[in-house]
C-alpha cells in the first residue's frame, strides 16, 4: 500500500466512525424535533436548526482532533482551508426539510477530497440504519455489502431522481420532467440530494440530476457512484469554486447518455451545442 493509499484508508475509517456518531446525535434531535427552533435561510424551503449546527460541530471537532492540517467545508460554517491536500466536505443533515417535518429521507453526508477529487464518500441514514461507504480504488458498500451497478438499467426500466431549489426556475424543472417522461422514464424527489445519489450507487435509482447543487450535497455520493461502477459530472473544486453551486449529475452506466441529453451536456461535462 502506498503512503497516499494509507492516508485515504485512515481517513475512510474515521469518516465511517464519525458518520455513525453524528447520525446518532442527529437522530436524537429528530426524535424530539417538535422542540427545535427552525430558522429560514435563503427561502422558506431552505431551513436550518440547532441540530444541523451541532452535528457539523461534532464532525469538525472529530476530524480536527486527528487530522488538524486537513481543510474542512461544512454547509453551516463554511470553508476552513488546510495544507495537507485533503479537505473534508460535510452536510451534517442533508434533507433538513424532511427532517423537521418528520420524514425519514435525510442523512449525514461526509466526503473527503484529495487534490480536488472525491476519494472518500460516507453517507449514513439513521432512520433506516444504512451506512453507504466507499473510497478510491476500494469499491463501495451498503452496510458491508458490495455495490456494483448494472448496465441493463436505463431511464426506461428504472427510476431517476430529480432535485430542484430556488436557484432553478420552475420552467427549467418542468422541462427536465417533460424530457424525462417523453424519453420513457419516470422520476422521484425525496428531499435529500445526497441520499438520492447514494441510491444511484445502490442501484435503487438509475440516475440523479439537479441543475444547481452544492459540494456538500453531492461529493460523498459522487465517490460512492464512481466506486460502484457509475459516472458523475465533475464538480468544480478549485479554490472558492468549491463553495459555489454547480450542476450535479450522477448515473449508472445504462443511463449516462440519456441523462446527459436531458441535462444538455456531454459526458465530458461540456454543455451541448
Amino acid at each position: 500500500m502506498t503512503s497516499e493509499q494509507d492516508e485515504i484508508v485512515k481517513r475512510h475509517k474515521l469518516a465511517e466512525t464519525i458518520a455513525v456518531e453524528a447520525g446518532k446525535l442527529a437522530l436524537g434531535y429528530y426524535q424530539r424535533r417538535d422542540t427545535l427552533v427552525i430558522e429560514i435561510k435563503g427561502d422558506p424551503q431552505d431551513v436550518v436548526s440547532i441540530a444541523d449546527r451541532n452535528v457539523e460541530n461534532l464532525i469538525r471537532e472529530r476530524t480536527g482532533e486527528t487530522f488538524p492540517a486537513d481543510g474542512f467545508l461544512g454547509e453551516e460554517y463554511g470553508l476552513t482551508v488546510g495544507d495537507s491536500g485533503y479537505t473534508w466536505v460535510v452536510d451534517p443533515i442533508d434533507g433538513t426539510s424532511p427532517f423537521v417535518h418528520g420524514m425519514p429521507n435525510w442523512c449525514v453526508s461526509i466526503a473527503v477530497l484529495y487534490k480536488g477529487e472525491p476519494v472518500i464518500g460516507v453517507i449514513h441514514v439513521p432512520c433506516h440504519d444504512e451506512l453507504y461507504s466507499g473510497a478510491s480504488g476500494m469499491g463501495a458498500t451498503l452496510n458491508g455489502r458490495q455495490l456494483e451497478l448494472e448496465s441493463t438499467k436505463t431511464i426506461r426500466n428504472a427510476v431517476t431522481g430529480i432535485g430542484a431549489n430556488h436557484h432553478v426556475t420552475p420552467a427549467s424543472v418542468g422541462k427536465i420532467v417533460e424530457d424525462l417522461l417523453a424519453g420513457g422514464g419516470n422520476f422521484v424527489r425525496l428531499g435529500s440530494g445526497a441520499l438520492m445519489i447514494a441510491y444511484v450507487a445502490a442501484g435503487r435509482l438509475v440516475g440523479y440530476y439537479e441543475p444547481y447543487m452544492h459540494a456538500w450535497d453531492c461529493l460523498g455520493g459522487y465517490c460512492l457512484v464512481r466506486e460502484a461502477g457509475g459516472w458523475f459530472l465533475p464538480f468544480p473544486s478549485e479554490g472558492e469554486r468549491l463553495t459555489k453551486g454547480a450542476p450535479v449529475l450522477a448515473a449508472g452506466p445504462g443511463a449516462i447518455e440519456d441523462l446527459c441529453r436531458i441535462a444538455g451536456i456531454g459526458s465530458d461535462g461540456v454543455a451541448a451545442a
